[in-house]
């Protein structure tokens, strides 16, 4: 799958059920929202018409949490099934998911679990998601997760991999900021030696949000406002990619929509001075 997906550089928001009224009855000042993917491929998931209803207002990113990428056994083809059938429904402005892996046979740990950054993991990686890519007939991104742990005999830094893995796959990317600065402090890197290493002209898309401090390590916990360290972090990232789709994530303790709307523009207070 060669095909790129199109330039974007609005900004946006996650879409979570406690602001449906305000996305359906008033006019919210986004270029774009994002959605869990998986809330509306359930039965008894999160209403479809919701979706469909503010897709026509605007512009929808589907955002997966469970295709497990890094799964050794390659991926799950009902999942794959039904995630095409929200996207042909919703045409989505992006299909994303994460460099991670969850399941493992009939187990799945609801986490955003590390692969370790070896040959044989890039290789599994890579063949898994050109089976995803197939599969929906389109080019998906793939968002760096935070970690929390590395693994011994590691062959590649975390941006290598990202690197080796869009060109032999020709996937795009997301780019969360915040969870490269949760990493970089939990395992002692420069987050800027990340950003230089990554191809900049494969990143479609920044996520930015909160973090909470652990007894040890950063939590990505997406609870609280995007911290000073993070902003700063964005601007050296904008610098690097240039102009791409943004978007602010908020998914615990979520404030009045107004709040998350301050947040969004200070993110695009920061595009402007690029």
């Amino acid at each position: 799958m060669s095909n790129s997906t199109a330039h974007f550089a609005g900004y946006g928001l996650g879409l979570r059920k406690e602001h449906y009224c305000d996305f359906l009855e008033t006019s919210v000042p986004v270029d774009f929202v994002e959605v869990i993917s998986e809330n509306f491929m359930v039965a008894g998931g999160q209403p479809r018409h919701i979706l469909r209803q503010v897709r026509e207002r605007h512009p929808v990113a589907l955002h997966g949490v469970s295709m497990s990428i890094g799964s050794a056994e390659g991926l799950d083809p009902d999942y794959l099934r039904r995630l095409k059938a929200l996207v042909d429904e919703i045409d989505p402005l992006f299909v994303s998911d994460h460099l991670s892996w969850s399941r493992s046979g009939a187990f799945n740990a609801h986490d955003l679990l590390p692969v370790p950054y070896t040959d044989e993991a890039l290789d599994r990686v890579c063949a898994n998601i050109h089976q995803a890519q197939e599969a929906l007939g389109r080019t998906l991104l793939f968002e760096n997760p935070s970690s929390y742990l590395a693994f011994e005999g590691a062959s590649m830094s975390e941006w290598a991999f990202i690197t080796a893995m869009a060109q032999r796959t020709g996937c795009e990317l997301l780019l969360d900021v915040n969870n490269v600065y949760v990493s970089a402090s939990n395992h002692g890197f420069d987050a800027r030696d990340f950003l230089d290493g990554i191809p900049a002209e494969r990143v479609r898309q920044i996520h930015l949000a909160g973090h909470s401090q652990g007894a040890e390590l950063l939590i990505d916990s997406h609870d609280s406002p995007v911290c000073s360290g993070v902003w700063d972090l964005y601007a050296e990232a904008i610098a690097r990619v240039g102009p791409v789709a943004t978007m602010v994530e908020r998914d615990d303790h979520l404030p009045p929509l107004a709040e998350l709307l301050h947040e969004l523009s200070m993110a695009r207070a920061v595009g402007a001075r690029r």
